[in-house]
């Protein structure tokens, strides 16, 4: 145990009080800053301890740290690693590297060798870049996932015909299931940012000091080895102050969010009576408590109001970080505002893609949709165009007055004599166009297969974006399980190296 100076109490010794500050800190103080900043920071603690007990083993290599008081500080860091019950976070007792040194303090003299060239802020950082790296592949799996999903119900929907809408207005035929598509390559790009991000993540800040490094030998190579990082950030005060890595973080969370927000609120539109083309499965639903015929698709809900939180801590982060360089006040939200956003970011994304594989779509209103209305009308003109030699723009507006005048019905109204005479009154030419020219203008089903180049809804178009995706998809999962593996095995490997030098 640290021996106290008999005026000194537990909370003076760790907020060092009686050096350069006087007195205490303020009631206030206490009960509004310290407990927020200790509120931000508690689900970093198996992080710090993991950052503590690797700093003490490279400090028992360099030998900055005799071998007793360092196998003492070990033995007292892997017990306070197991939460024991003694253990009291308290405001009073500061941030949460102060309230973990409290502890240490009332049990090992050793304690004192802990902060050896160390900054409090170091520690930290490396603690939240550790919980904010593993988060990052929790999130890279669930969008990974949900891009799995998207793929799996595109593939199913590849002939599932409806109407594709712009301004909301039924505009041309496509099918579910490259509607769907669409919204795959946007999360492709997020995964891409995302393995960006972790690179940068995967580069330790620790040993660096406070702003460029320390005499007390750091060994901040081995350091990083030891929890599992590929390297350290090359400049000790760059290392201690980043603030492009959060702000890049928000970024691909706001993004994200966005996506789905816009797949999410496209399809409670559909799903409401007056398109009629998709239904919620109940369990992603809520009943109205005074409307009895209702049922709210309310999944999507929650999943458009988590963008609407992004937006704002989109926000908060970015103006956060417009500090002088040397500011901690950028960090004392974030330390618990990012990476719990990552969490429930990865929430809503298997939300989603539980959302999307118990949907279902009502084909027969899809087909109905674009037979009674004029979603082919593109379609008819530039069979115009290819069939019959008008130029696009003439094509178009032949077609544009058709469909002011027949408004009232659906565009198979039209006949070839209609569209004949129309032409000459408008246009003041004859074109040939044939009863069978007309019906393929007007099939569905060649519709959908007309469109053969690259991003088209044919089926050959169709079949090469599901492959592409679904490998990409699978590559990031992949790719996220491995490395969320062996950052497991090296968190298990550095316990046991401590475990062994603790009691040796």
């Amino acid at each position: 145990m640290t021996a106290l100076h008999p005026a000194e109490s537990l909370q003076q010794h760790v907020l060092e009080i009686g050096a350069r500050l006087k007195s205490p800190p303020s009631d206030l103080l206490v009960n509004s800053v310290f407990a927020s900043e200790l509120a931000h920071q508690q689900h970093l603690f198996d992080a710090l301890g993991m950052t503590d007990i690797a700093q003490t083993l490279v400090a028992l290599e360099l030998q900055p740290i005799p071998e007793a008081e360092g196998r003492a500080l070990l033995a007292a860091l892997l017990e306070l690693q197991q939460k024991p019950d003694d253990f009291v976070l308290s405001p009073e007792c500061g941030d949460l590297y102060t309230n973990r040194e409290a502890w240490l303090t009332e049990r090992t003299g050793a304690v004192g060798w802990l902060g050896a060239g160390r900054a409090r802020r170091e520690a930290i950082t490396t603690a939240f870049v550790i919980v904010m790296r593993k988060a990052l592949l929790d999130f890279e799996l669930a969008l990974a996932g949900l891009g799995s999903m998207m793929v799996e119900q595109a593939a199913i929907h590849r002939l599932s015909i409806m109407p594709d809408y712009t301004y909301l207005q039924a505009a041309q035929p496509t099918t579910l299931g490259h509607y769907l598509l669409s919204f795959a390559y946007p999360l492709i790009r997020d995964l891409e940012r995302l393995d960006l991000l972790f690179k940068q993540l995967n580069c330790s800040p620790i040993g660096c000091g406070s702003t460029n490094g320390s005499q007390i030998p750091q060994g901040r190579q081995q350091a990083a080895q030891l929890l599992g990082f590929a390297g350290v950030i090359e400049h000790a005060r760059d290392a201690m102050w980043q603030a492009d890595v959060c702000i890049n973080c928000v970024s691909i969370l706001n993004t994200g969010s966005i996506t789905l927000s816009r797949l999410a609120e496209d399809l409670q539109i559909f799903s409401t009576q007056e398109f009629g083309l998709i239904e919620l499965d109940d369990r992603h639903a809520r009943a109205s408590k005074i409307m009895p015929q209702k049922k709210n698709p309310f999944a999507l809900t929650h999943v458009r109001a988590f963008a609407n939180k992004m937006i704002g801590l989109s926000a908060t982060v970015t103006a956060s970080s417009r500090t002088p360089s040397g500011q901690p006040d950028n960090r004392l939200l974030i330390y618990g505002e990012l990476p719990e956003a990552v969490r429930q970011a990865t929430e809503v994304s298997e939300l989603m893609a539980e959302v999307l594989e118990h949907l279902r779509f009502k084909a027969d209103r899809g087909r109905q949709l674009i037979e009674s209305g004029w979603t082919l009308a593109t379609d008819l003109a530039e069979t115009l165009v290819l069939e019959c030699g008008l130029d696009f723009r003439a094509a178009h507006q032949l077609v544009g007055f058709l469909a002011g005048e027949f408004q009232q019905y659906s565009v198979s109204v039209l006949s070839p004599e209609i569209i004949i005479a129309a032409c000459e009154q408008r246009l003041g030419r004859r074109i040939e166009l044939s009863r069978a020219q007309l019906e393929k203008a007007l099939d569905l089903l060649h519709a959908i297969e007309s469109r053969q180049e690259a991003g088209g809804t044919s089926m050959s178009s169709m079949e090469a974006m599901l492959n592409a995706c679904s490998a990409q998809f699978t590559r990031y999962r992949e790719q996220a399980l491995i490395l969320r593996t062996y950052l497991e095995d090296k968190e298990e490997e550095l316990l046991r190296l401590a475990e062994a030098l603790a009691t040796r």
